[in-house]
């Protein structure tokens, strides 16, 4: 089956049906989806952008995004024919950040997971608290992708914002705040910012004292199959008409989205996501005992965890390589150079060109280029950019296995694998296991709607996307990334400024 017969017709929708918004890092997005889990009609999208700055910015104005999600809520009912749409679900990206003041508006833009101006602020946590500590505690490493450094950094620079700040929200909640006039913080989104405890549920009180604020000063925390409280029905009413019965489910981090959309629903499978930064998952049951010290583990209710490491750059390297390196916007000319034979030839990368997360969880470090020659083209160190980034994913299923055991099988989304999939040969090659490629675009979306629809429709049976087909490890090509490997560990700390 491929991706356009996976979609449903609204005469065919089986109720009830939800309406999926998803707030990424180049557009905001939105589509219905019947109770397996099916598209229903038309997609509506809103493209956007971060504002990036050599200093570590990386930010986007938050009404802007308000602004965007209304706009697709209300292109998608205008053209919606099918049965009343009866839930409402909301992912943004991970790790945001959003003051807000006593008037519920924003002190200022959203700064995103790569903002990575508190590097500064990351080497004294680590001196003041135990991290080793902190990671089994809350899931999480000390890292600038979380909000413990970022709100000490804002209480350096940005004193008056903070003076001001009411409340510290992620983008999700502030879109919810503006739309309905009510939010909380889903036990996801709040894991992902660094400073839950992962066993309890609850605001981790160490990790409030060192960032300088309190729980009071963030949402409360619920889980996500459980609707957001006091919404404004009236103002949702007048708006939208269409939903005005519509339960609203607090926002998810895109990555347990993407999980479930990809069909890796438990520890069977392990999903691969491949975008503007990229991840390897796994949904295991419960609170592991222990997280390997490369990894993140985020409680997603209380019966389950997602489990994994993140890789920062995927297709901002792609965007990169096209511009620095003036290669071919072409994806079919890109994903030729990825499907080639090995070249020893080709240079060895470390592929961190906005700090590294999973494994070291180094901010600062920056990419590292070595083997280039007067012979080396822009095609070669573009292949060795995609190599390093095959290594880094492979590193982080070496240590996921540790927790979760050898999956059954390794599922790939994202919209890198869309237009360059053989990407995923080199991820098979250097994993050294079966890569599946999940045929159906806008999976974060899917798995949204997924989330909603186990409070809404706990017994309909969901439809399994389509599949295009599996990238075997190649046995000849092992000994070639044993030797890429090799080059990257030995290049790993200068890359980390060691």
């Amino acid at each position: 089956m491929g991706r356009d017969e996976f979609a449903v017709a609204p005469g065919a929708a089986q109720e009830p049906l939800v309406l999926a918004l998803d707030v990424g890092s180049t557009a905001t997005r939105g589509a219905i989806h019947d109770a397996t889990g099916r598209p229903v009609g038309r997609r509506a999208k809103v493209a956007h952008a971060f504002t990036t700055g050599a200093d570590g910015t990386s930010e986007i104005d938050a009404d802007q995004v308000v602004d965007e999600v209304a706009d697709v809520v209300t292109r998608l009912l205008d053209h919606h024919e099918g049965p009343p749409v009866a839930g409402v679900a909301l992912d943004t990206f991970a790790t945001s950040l959003v003051g807000v003041d006593a008037d519920g508006r924003a002190l200022g833009p959203c700064s995103t997971y790569a903002d990575a101006r508190a590097a500064a602020h990351v080497a004294p946590l680590r001196a003041e608290l135990d991290e080793a500590a902190v990671q089994q505690r809350t899931g999480t490493r000390l890292h600038t992708s979380y909000l413990a450094p970022r709100l000490r950094w804002l209480a350096e620079t940005r004193a008056d914002v903070v003076a001001r700040a009411r409340t510290w929200m992620s983008l999700g909640e502030y879109v919810h705040l503006r739309l309905l006039g009510a939010t909380a913080a889903s036990t996801p989104t709040a894991a992902w910012t660094g400073m839950l405890d992962r066993r309890t549920g609850r605001w981790d009180e160490e990790l409030l004292a060192a960032s300088g604020t309190t729980a009071q000063r963030l949402s409360p925390v619920q889980d996500p199959g459980v609707p957001i409280d006091g919404v404004d029905a009236a103002r949702v009413a007048r708006r939208w008409p269409a939903l005005a019965h519509a339960a609203w489910f607090p926002a998810v981090a895109d990555g347990l989205s993407s999980n479930l959309g990809t069909g890796a629903g438990d520890a069977a499978s392990m999903a691969l996501a491949a975008a503007t930064s990229g991840a390897v998952r796994v949904l295991v049951p419960g609170v592991p005992e222990h997280v390997p010290e490369g990894l993140w583990c985020y409680r997603v209710d209380a019966r389950r965890s997602l489990l994994g490491g993140a890789v920062n750059d995927v297709g901002r390297l792609v965007a990169w390589a096209q511009a620095t390196l003036r290669l071919p916007e072409d994806d079919a000319a890109l994903d030729a150079v990825l499907a080639a034979d090995p070249d020893p030839r080709t240079p060895a990368v470390v592929p961190f060109l906005s700090g590294e997360r999973s494994t070291g969880w180094a901010a600062s470090a920056r990419a590292v280029v070595a083997d280039v020659s007067a012979g080396t083209t822009p095609e070669a160190l573009f292949r060795g950019s995609a190599e390093g980034v095959a290594t880094t994913y492979a590193r982080v299923v070496e240590q996921l296995v540790e927790v979760a055991g050898r999956p059954e099988r390794l599922v790939a989304s994202g919209r890198i694998t869309q237009g360059l999939p053989h990407l995923l040969q080199l991820v098979a090659d250097a994993i050294g296991a079966p890569v599946q490629r999940v045929d159906l675009k806008r999976m974060t979306l899917r798995g949204t709607a997924l989330l909603a629809l186990e409070a809404l429709a706990p017994d309909v049976v969901r439809a399994d996307p389509p599949v295009a087909g599996v990238f075997e490890p190649r046995a000849e090509r092992a000994e070639h990334y044993v030797a890429v490997r090799e080059r990257f560990d030995a290049l790993y700390d200068v890359a980390r400024g060691r």
